[in-house]
Formats: structure tokens, sequence, C-alpha cells
């Protein structure tokens, strides 16, 4: 078996029946492809206890539980989780072909395509053994469904020749008829101009890349005029990538409606959309990205005409990758791809917010786990390699959790990023 210079790739898929069915190949047969049968009770019992360690959105003080006494809290108890999801899903073929390269000093890139029942799997964590977990040995990704990347009509924006277009930054906007304090209120908190995330802003406005174009970097937080209009016309001029933080309401799986899921931006009850207004607000779905005004106008617009997606999307808000979770997945990242997107990042599971660390957790006040991610996102979003960037920043936050086992450095935040590539 030969190496090349090129970073060796391996596709793994998967298909549920009771039992998990996964299967691999070798991108230039680097090694033999293979595939297994892997045993429903362990996955099962993975999938429980992992599910036990997250924040549920329908349980009262989940968020709270989850860093203080679930199994993400402490790095023992995490690592148990690690450790059965490895021997839950890590087939002894494929981890012997990796654990061969790892001896030659050769990372591989693993592109995955998880069944919906192991949407929320953080692959990353997966642990080998006591030494080793799988972002150690390789980058991952996640494997965009074909029938979108190769849909009719489909656009696709390459980076390449859009990189030194503005980066579209929609930072906690504010959600008309939700207080700062309340479930749609502010993620960031107030903005500093010292902090990282501001200065990181204040570089784009300084290249004159950002928009909203602000003076001020603290102005292009908690705007009230960023709406879905004020969206469609800003990436109709062009753009390179799109950043949002702030708050997404996830369709649930039992509903089979992936489409419903939401971004909340500051768009008035009064606006066209196919989402249910919520007091002053009607939140801009799925649904509405992938088919525009199609029904609700008597000259309708698709979505990918309305919104053209960038190359590049971040969308860092609690269950924004959730449409993976569907056995049909219509929703954001699927909306982002379709749209033109090559790339998207989103969250596996809610993600906690720096005040909730520091108050709920027990964080040193100077920790911004949350301002620290969206930056380190951000960074690796302006590379040639992403993955490779986004897997480097990763395998520093577990070597910080190894090492300081503090809350703050808990994967319980950046375990739940997912890159989801075409």
């Amino acid at each position: 078996m030969t190496i090349t210079s090129e970073q060796p790739t391996v596709i793994v898929r998967m298909a549920d029946a009771g039992d998990l069915y996964m299967s691999w190949r070798w991108i230039g047969n680097v090694y033999s492809q293979g595939a297994s049968m892997l045993p429903e009770a362990p996955i099962t019992e993975a999938i429980r206890q992992l599910a036990g360690a997250l924040p549920n959105p329908a349980e009262p003080d989940a968020l709270e539980r989850a860093m203080t006494t679930g199994a993400f809290a402490s790095y023992d108890s995490e690592y148990l989780v690690a450790q059965a999801l490895s021997r839950a899903l890590l087939p002894y073929g494929l981890a012997a072909q990796l654990y061969d390269l790892h001896t030659r000093g050769v990372r591989p890139h693993i592109r995955l395509q998880p069944s919906p029942r192991l949407a929320q799997v953080p692959w990353e964590l997966i642990a080998p053994n006591p030494d080793l977990r799988l972002v150690d040995i390789a980058d991952v990704s996640l494997l965009a469904p074909a029938s979108i990347v190769h849909s009719a009509g489909r656009t696709a924006r390459s980076w390449h020749e859009t990189r030194e277009l503005p980066v579209v930054a929609i930072l906690d906007p504010r959600v008309p008829g939700f207080r700062a304090d309340s479930a749609l209120g502010s993620v960031l908190g107030r903005m500093d101009a010292g902090t990282r995330l501001a200065h990181r802003v204040a570089e784009y406005c300084a290249q004159g890349r950002l928009l909203p174009a602000v003076d001020d970097p603290t102005e292009a937080f908690r705007r009230t005029d960023i709406d879905r209009g004020w969206l469609g016309e800003v990436l109709r001029q062009g753009a390179s990538r799109l950043t949002y933080v702030g708050h997404v309401t996830a369709a649930a799986p039992e509903s089979g409606q992936s489409e419903d899921a939401q971004l909340h931006l500051a768009c008035g009850a009064d606006t066209i959309g196919f989402a249910t207004p919520t007091r002053a607000h009607r939140p801009l779905s799925a649904k509405d990205l992938l088919l525009g005004t199609h029904t609700l106008d008597p000259e309708p617009l698709a979505g990918s005409q309305l919104w053209p997606i960038p190359s590049r999307v971040a969308l860092i808000a609690c269950e924004s990758g959730g449409d993976l979770r569907f056995s049909e997945a219509l929703g954001l990242i699927t909306a982002m791809i379709s749209g033109g997107a090559e790339l998207v990042t989103a969250s596996r599971w809610p993600l906690p917010t720096d005040l909730a660390f520091q108050r709920l957790a027990g964080a040193p006040p100077d920790a911004h786990p949350l301002q620290d991610a969206i930056c380190s996102i951000d960074t690796a979003h302006e590379q040639p390699d992403p993955i490779a960037t986004l897997a480097d920043w990763q395998r520093k936050r577990l070597a910080a959790w190894r090492n300081a086992r503090t809350i703050e450095h808990s994967p319980v935040l950046w375990a739940a990023f997912a890159t989801v590539r075409t």
C-alpha cells in the first residue's frame, strides 16, 4: 500500500435497519473497501448515554444539568461516553486501517454520512483507546446529501471565485417582541469593543468586507434592521460567506417536518413567510429558503433567487444542524446547500452561552467559550482548507480538556459543531 502526498480520504456511509450497516471506501483505493454490520444493542446503549449528557430542550433546567452533573461536565464521565460510542460505532476493519495510517504519521480525512439515529454523535470524540480520540488521528466532516448537491437548478458558488467578496455577519439580532433576557433574547450579551469577537469584527470593518457596514464594531451586534429582506438584498449583491449567530428553533424529529426549522432574524409578524408568527415576529424557516414565495405571492420567486447562499456558511445556534436527524433532511443545512453553499458548519445540539458557563457552571468571568468558538469557526472559514483548520481547533480544545478538565473546556460546546461539505 502506497501513501501519496494527497491526504487519504475515506467515505463512510451508514444505514439503520435495527442493526447498523456501515460501508467504507478509500478514494484512490488506498486500502480495500469494507462493510460491517454493527449490532443494535450496544448502539442503543451508547446513544442513550450520549443523550443523557446533552442539553435536552424539552427538559426543565436541562442546560444546568448538562453543565454540572451530566457526563460532559467532567473528563472521566465524558470519556466513558466516548468509549461506549467507539465500541459501538467503529468497526474493526476500519479501525485497523486508521491505526495503520496513524503509525505512519498520516492523518486521513473521514467523510461521514451518518444515519438519522446517529446525527448527534460527536465522531471527533470517540475513543479507540484511552490515549486517542478520532480527531487525534483524523480530520472529520459530514457528507452533504447527494440528492441536494446534484439537484436540478442548484447554482453552486465557488470559494476560489468569491473569497474576496464581503462577509455577511448576522450577530445576535434583536427578535421583535422578545426582551434580551427572554427565550429568544441575546445569546452574546452586551458586547464590549475589547472582546475577541469585537476585534474580529473590527478587522473585517478595516478591510471594508463586513456587511452590515459599521463604523464601530459593536454596532454590528443586536441590530433591529437585519430581516429577511435585508439578507436577500446583501446576498444578491454577492458575498463570500454568511455567518449567523443567534437562535434557531429546530423541528422535532418525530414531526417528520425538517423544513419547519427556523432562523430568528429581526423580521416582524407582518412579513410574508411560511412560519407561524410568534408575538411580533415571523421566523425565517428552511421552507422559506427552499420555496421562496411559492404559493404566497401571485408572482413567486424561488428561495435561491431571493437568498442566493454564498460558498461558506456558519450557523452558530442551538441545533442548527437538526435536519440531519430526519430521514428526509430538508432543514437549514439542506436549504443552505440547495441555495448554493459548498460548506456549512452547524450545531448538533443546543449550545450553552458564555453567561451559562459562568453563572450555571462556575466558569471564571474571563472565560468566553462561545465567543472563542465563533472566532475559531470564522477563522477556519477564511482558510483554503476549513475542514483541517476546524479539526486543528478541536484538537486544541481536546488538549485543554485533557489537561485542565474544567467546564469552560468541555466538549459540551466545541464538539457540538459539525461541518457538512459537498
